[in-house]
């Protein structure tokens, strides 16, 4: 009986814990870390220039006050700047923080030097509003403005980007997906594939884009293939978070590292048919247009389901979870949510309407989300504190539910015909319901701003109190 019973125990003793696998990635050094606080500052930069440029949107429809800034329509100059900000330099910056951290050693001055290259280029967009900016031009995926400053400024960091995909291929060598870390740092990888695609297609782009067209349709035609590659990025970027914030909350994912990763290569398989798009059709042609909006949704599809559902499995609301965790916690529910309800939009809309950024705003924000998560997750790991927990906390939900707000007008007033891209008189609001829709949207945006904002406030107040504990 005993040697029954000693059997028993070393069988339990040698038996998994819980289920599942971790998705944990440790950071790769200090050098590291160091190059990944640079990438994290400048995001954070970003962020709190898109929130300065928000309010400037509000200020600059004011009666009387509009005529005090330098130019007559600074309100799209604003919305531009305010966009590229939010979105390409955050995610980008994002994209240069994970990267970096997953990163060997090798060629890490390139990583510098993309740094410091992007940073350059971040300064003269953010200026180039107050120094005669030019004509703001409203193209999909990068508005620009069409003075010399700002497209110097996204010259520069067009080619930081560069810099920093071409260091991330040399540093982040595959690996064999034996468990989640391997798996995340595979995932991170192929993350950047897209990322390079890309490039191709924005120079590919400019190069064969007919020389007699200017203004929007020229940006939109130069824009549409890169800007549909870099969505591929982004999302991949989304899954991999949810993964290890979920980890991060003391879970275990029921799903194995080779599962996540074919999940992964799923998400960017369908990136490959963006240099079959330009074999095929000219860069200006429907079919091209068409063949590439084909080629996101669905490769936007096949792999989110899967790893959805795995961490809301692994992170239900019953599971306990440690107090420093629940940022984390809100970020990941703050984040499938948004995304969710901002893809079921993808198949609602028909026409030119307000339905278009109510998808993209949800699914965006869904993007932005997860990685404010990862950030609070991470903020120790780089040499800082936790961030404060309730307000870390507050911050994800309050962008969340603002966002939430934010669409939900845009999906209303869409249904009666609001088109997208305008403001003010030029939205023509002919009904009751319309103005209800439209004044719940701006109270949503409002919302999300507080939201976005106490986000940069408590990562700032964790890298102080973390500069203070290291002293």
């Amino acid at each position: 009986m005993s040697s029954v019973a000693e059997t028993l125990t070393a069988v339990r003793s040698s038996a998994p814990a819980a289920a599942g696998t971790s998705y944990l990635l440790p950071v790769a050094g200090a050098a590291a870390a160091r190059l990944a606080r640079g990438w994290l500052w400048l995001g954070l930069l970003a962020l709190i220039g898109s929130g300065v440029f928000s309010v400037l949107l509000v200020v600059s429809r004011t009666p009387g006050v509009q005529k005090l800034f330098p130019v007559a329509d600074f309100f799209h100059v604003a919305l531009v700047v305010h966009v590229d900000l939010s979105v390409l330099v955050w995610f980008t910056s994002i994209a240069g923080l994970l990267w970096s951290l997953a990163s060997a050693a090798r060629a890490r001055f390139l990583g510098w030097a993309a740094l410091a290259v992007a940073t350059a280029g971040t300064a003269l967009m953010a200026v180039a509003p107050f120094t005669g900016a030019g004509a703001p031009i409203m193209a999909n995926y990068i508005p620009v403005l069409s003075g010399g400053v700002f497209m110097g400024g996204l010259l520069g960091f067009g080619l930081g980007f560069t810099l920093l995909v071409t260091r991330s291929l040399v540093a982040l060598p595959p690996v064999a997906p034996r468990d989640g870390a391997a798996a995340l740092r595979l995932g991170l990888w192929i993350s950047v594939i897209p990322a390079a695609l890309a490039l191709a297609a924005f120079l590919w782009s400019y190069l064969t884009t007919p020389g007699d067209l200017s203004g929007k349709a020229y940006y939109e035609i130069v824009f549409w293939g890169g800007g549909h590659a870099l969505q591929f990025t982004w999302t991949l970027l989304m899954l991999i978070a949810w993964l290890w914030l979920a980890s991060a909350c003391g879970a275990r994912v029921p799903m194995s590292p080779r599962i996540a990763v074919l999940a992964f290569v799923l998400g960017a398989v369908c990136v490959l048919i963006v240099p079959v798009a330009y074999l095929l059709w000219p860069a200006h042609a429907v079919e091209h247009r068409n063949l590439l909006t084909f080629a996101m949704g669905l490769g936007g599809g096949l792999p989110i389901l899967p790893v959805a559902l795995a961490a809301v499995i692994a992170l239900r609301p019953t599971t306990p979870i440690p107090a420093e965790a629940r940022p984390l916690r809100a970020a990941l529910y703050s984040s499938l949510t948004l995304f969710t309800v901002g893809g079921i939009i993808g198949f609602t809309i028909a026409g030119a309407n307000v339905k278009i950024p109510a998808h993209y705003h949800g699914c965006i924000v869904g993007v932005t989300l997860a990685l404010m998560g990862l950030v609070y997750h991470l903020l120790p790991q780089l040499g800082y504190a936790h961030p404060p927990r309730r307000l870390a906390t507050f911050s994800s939900y309050c962008y969340g539910a603002g966002q939430l707000m934010h669409i939900g007008g845009l999906v209303w007033s869409g249904g009666y015909g609001v088109q997208r891209k305008v403001a003010g008189a030029e939205q023509v609001l002919r009904s009751t319901q319309e103005v209800v829709a439209m004044g719940i949207m701006g109270l949503g945006g409002l919302i999300a701003i507080i939201g976005g904002l106490l986000f940069v406030v408590a990562v700032i107040q964790a890298m102080r109190h973390g500069r203070a504990a290291t002293r």
